[in-house]
């Protein structure tokens, strides 16, 4: 099961299903479930905040070019990205960040305003195994070399039907998408 989106729907499944199990009308597993949700939620803000620090101190100036792909709904070509190793990281570990929030949002919305109990103890643990999944994560915090899936620029999950436009990182595409922002200046 190297597929992350199966490793995901099947852990989803089984969480689903433990979930179900849960006396969730006993107020003091409830008041548990919520303390847990609270602390994993804690657990992964930290850590990316801790994340990003590292990423500031280590203030890797390495140049990345890579050609953003094109989005298949329009006619664009892919984009020429130019960044650091540091900013890139950085971006990334904001991408995190920002799901995290929406996550936090969602639960409080769900669960605060329409009073759902079980996506507690589902959203725990699925966003603790996402912390342990984060690329930067797994290169600022555990020490994971910066190659395979590991390499910037990282390859996005696949889309809908599993595919996804993955950035080109060749001499060939860099060099060409050069030359059409040069045509461009023109």
């Amino acid at each position: 099961m190297s597929n992350p989106a199966v490793q995901n729907l099947v852990i989803s499944l089984v969480v689903m299903q433990v979930a179900r199990k849960i006396d969730f009308t006993d107020p003091q597993v409830l008041t548990y479930a919520r303390i847990g949700y609270v602390a994993s939620q804690l657990i992964i803000l930290g850590t990316y905040f801790f994340v990003s620090h590292k990423i500031t101190t280590k203030n890797d100036q390495t140049v990345l070019k890579y050609v953003e792909p094109a989005n298949p709904m329009t006619q664009d070509d892919g984009k020429l990205v130019t960044t650091t190793v540091r900013d890139y990281d950085l971006s990334e570990t904001s991408k995190l960040l920002r799901g995290a929030y929406i996550g936090i949002a969602m639960m409080a919305f769900l669960h605060g305003y329409l009073g759902y109990t079980q996506p507690l103890f589902i959203q725990a643990l699925m966003g603790l195994k996402n912390l342990f999944d984060a690329k930067p994560v797994a290169i600022h915090l555990f020490g994971k070399p910066a190659e395979g899936d590991l390499k910037r620029p990282f390859k996005g999950a696949g889309g809908m039907f599993g595919a996804a436009a993955e950035p080109k990182t060749d001499a060939a595409s860099i060099a060409e998408a050069e030359k059409k922002i040069g045509k461009k200046e023109e």
